[in-house]
């Protein structure tokens, strides 16, 4: 399986799960390192969804510069006239217009209770670290399908990511262990892995909240 992440440097605080670019009335245009499995985590898709909206034979091969399309097709009588859907796998470019964000209606419980030791700030650190001990149970922050669960991603440890919504995927790295396996839905407050420090130094948890692709601070969503 591809990396669905960009690797961190051991030396630097790991930053959330996300590639630069945007999409553009539901295309994306890949860049460099890209892979079919990144896209579909920064945009909240799966790889099966994103193979069939584009008419992909193989999943593994996708070129810089093509275009993607990762949000859902407008049905006939939703697009502009004169503006047929794209076939094959690259759209055009004249098909590309900017579309907004918006801020999830989501509640999310504490994964783990302990000190917070390092703080969003949206630049350098894309979450919050949270220290704990080694084996302390993880919780699913709020009810989802598990996107990913693994150790393929340096920089993260075992990680586990958790779509909750169309917009809303949370992210729980440095897990000693994971006790969920991808595709698995879980319940707010469900185990889904063990505090650890796989892929960091010293125990702890990083948490990230991401709405449309977008880092935000989970302290804002958290009930204390």
């Amino acid at each position: 399986m591809g990396l669905l992440l960009g690797g961190c440097q051991s030396n630097t605080v790991a930053e959330a799960p996300v590639m630069s670019g945007s999409a553009h009335n539901g295309f994306y245009r890949v860049q460099r390192g890209d892979t079919l499995y990144r896209i579909g985590l920064r945009f909240n898709q799966n790889v099966n969804t994103l193979v069939r909206w584009n008419n992909l034979a193989n999943a593994n091969e996708i070129e810089v510069g093509q275009l993607i399309r990762v949000r859902k097709p407008a049905s006939a009588s939703d697009r502009p006239t004169g503006v047929k859907p794209p076939s094959g796998r690259v759209a055009r470019e004249s098909e590309v217009v900017t579309t907004g964000t918006a801020a999830p209606d989501i509640r999310l419980q504490w994964p783990v209770r302990g000190t917070v030791i390092s703080r969003f700030n949206g630049q350098t650190q894309k979450g919050i670290d949270i220290a704990g001990s080694r084996g302390t149970p993880v919780k699913a922050a709020a009810a989802g399908t598990v996107q990913y669960a693994g150790d393929e991603l340096r920089g993260y440890g075992r990680l586990v990511l958790i779509k909750h919504s169309n917009s809303t995927i949370t992210a729980y790295a440095y897990n000693d262990s994971l006790k969920v396996r991808n595709g698995q839905s879980v319940q707010m407050g469900q185990t889904i892995a063990t505090m650890g420090d796989s892929g960091t130094t010293g125990v702890k948890l990083h948490f990230e909240v991401r709405v449309n692709s977008r880092a935000v601070n989970p302290l804002r969503y958290l009930s204390d």
